[in-house]
């Protein structure tokens, strides 16, 4: 006779339901090897820092000229 709260049988008789999100596949440009479909939902902020790397090299190179 098992002891505690939990048995094998009861483990066995319930179902676990596991929630898979769907992510999108494949690629966001179908000819690119980069970036993929999910790239969008996780780095969202990725154009607004590529913006300000942009703005800051571009500052620095231009300092460097004068």
């Amino acid at each position: 006779m098992s002891k505690g709260f939990a048995t094998d049988n009861l483990k066995s008789k319930k179902s676990k339901k596991k929630f898979i999100p769907k992510e999108p596949e494949g690629r966001l440009i179908s000819w690119s090897p980069w970036p993929p479909a999910n790239f969008q939902t996780r780095y969202p902020a990725f154009p607004f820092v590529l913006t300000i790397l942009i703005v800051v090299i571009g500052q620095w190179y231009l300092s460097l000229l004068r």
